[in-house]
């Protein structure tokens, strides 16, 4: 497996780089929002615009690879990435904001996506272990983010300097990596009502689970800011929450393993329910105790998407499950639009609290659609539940990296994923007519092996 594993440490590293840019950026504008002036109401809008082009970003961004390549992709997402964060210091209003953190979210789901679809590519075995390691990679890389908010503070634009420096950085490594063009994957379109049919619980559970993760992503900083921590604090305090999201995810999901796994929704939304009310009342605990209270909170929060996709996978067969959790992203990103305007709104109203008073109400709603199923659905028969896989929010190309699509589909003898038609991925236009430099000067041009090789890699030496 380590081989495996060093054979996508720079993706990984890119990944890291520019995740972390990105938690620091999620801080960094509540904090700055706050201390501007801006209510609570403005601010949840101006979080929530990120998600809205998150999913802007799953509908076009593969069109742009389509035309483009992956190459070319990445470059001007990270360009353009690195600008905006910059223009967010130098800009500082709601709506300027507002704009650049949609243009934000959908240059941000396009690097992820060509880093996944690169690292999927690299990646032929040991498939479950790489996923969990990428998953672990990514909230710790976003947790660690929040403390580059120390050396300047929040009304410093040095601050969002660093930030444009993570995105420009995080292109190093992946830039310098040889691997060829990504093959198309075949799937089977699963249109989202066909989804909610076959695997209600799942699609609940996505939903709501975005609307949690959205709020705490985008508010979770305002909270603490509110509540009258400083800047470090803050920062600690949102870091808590991810890391607490990425201990406690995986022996929450073993446990739902083997068992009904809406029990599992269930237990772990009444815990963080009774975390959320915790919060509330953060002012009866003594100051350490509120990080305490914020990593109990994140890990069963960060777990809840992880079951929902889970129970879908149950629910479904195996040449569903591509697409079916791809259908389970759309939904949950949809949530995540939803989470920071009512959050902001419920801030405004009820001040502090009002953040996990939310999340409790959508915790509490949780449980009673779930349960409500219960009553309705037989459970999944024991022979037909798969394992439990550590995951989050992805990108439509991080969906294929998990290991129960590919063995699932291996299991029932598949058609190869790599000859599907028509393509998600084809060949860089640029390299569409390649030739040998040799041919320039009179040599023989490619021999059919080598035309054969180009038009399998998509371009010389990979792209």
């Amino acid at each position: 497996m380590l081989s495996t594993v060093l054979s996508v440490q720079s993706l990984l590293a890119g990944m890291g780089v520019l995740l972390a840019g990105s938690g620091l950026l999620a801080t960094l504008l509540g904090l700055r929002a706050a201390e501007e002036g801006f209510s609570d109401g403005t601010i949840g809008l101006v979080m929530s615009a990120f998600y809205v082009g998150y999913v802007l970003g799953t509908v076009t961004i593969p069109g742009v690879i389509r035309r483009v390549g992956h190459i070319r992709t990445f470059a001007a997402l990270a360009a353009i990435s690195s600008a905006a964060a910059i223009l967010h210091g130098l800009l500082v209003d709601p709506w300027i904001w507002m704009v650049l953190r949609l243009v934000n979210g959908v240059t941000l789901l396009g690097l992820y996506m060509v880093i996944e679809s690169w690292i999927n590519e690299k990646v032929t075995t040991h498939r479950g272990q790489v996923f969990g390691i990428y998953m672990m990679v990514s909230l710790f890389a976003y947790g660690a983010g929040q403390f580059l908010i120390t050396p300047y503070g929040a009304m410093d634009v040095s601050t969002f300097a660093i930030v444009g420096l993570l995105f420009s950085l995080g292109l190093v490594p992946v830039a310098l990596t040889r691997v060829s063009q990504p093959p198309p994957m075949e799937t089977t379109r699963l249109p989202l009502i066909e989804l909610f049919r076959l695997a209600p619980t799942g699609v609940i559970g996505a939903l709501l689970s975005g609307t949690i993760t959205g709020t705490v992503y985008g508010m979770a900083a305002v909270y603490a800011n509110r509540i009258g921590l400083p800047d470090t604090q803050v920062a600690t305090f949102v870091a808590a929450v991810i890391v607490g999201g990425a201990l406690l995810q995986w022996p929450i999901g073993r446990l739902s393993d083997g068992r009904d796994r809406r029990y599992a929704l269930i237990l772990v939304a009444a815990l963080g329910g009774l975390f959320s009310i915790l919060l509330a009342i953060q002012e009866w605990f003594p100051s350490p105790a509120v990080f305490a209270l914020a990593l109990a909170f994140g890990g069963f929060s960060f777990s809840l998407y992880a079951i929902s996709v889970a129970q879908t996978n149950d629910r479904l067969a195996s040449h569903q499950v591509l697409e079916g959790t791809r259908g389970l992203l759309l939904v949950n990103g949809a949530g995540s639009v939803a989470g920071p305007i009512i959050s902001g709104v419920a801030m405004g109203l009820f001040g502090a609290p009002g953040f996990p008073l939310f999340v409790l109400a959508a915790l509490m709603t949780l449980i009673g659609l779930v349960f409500w199923r219960i009553l309705i659905d037989a459970p999944v028969p024991d022979d037909e539940r798969g394992g439990y896989v550590f995951t989050q929010r992805t990108s439509a190309a991080g969906v294929e990296l998990d290991p129960r699509s590919v063995e699932e589909n291996e299991q029932e003898g598949a058609e190869p994923v790599t000859e599907a038609a028509p393509p998600i991925y084809e060949p860089d236009p640029a390299w569409t007519d390649y030739r040998d430099p040799e041919a320039a000067n009179g040599e023989d041009g490619p021999d059919e092996e080598d035309e054969d090789r180009i038009s399998r890699a998509g371009r010389p030496g990979g792209a």
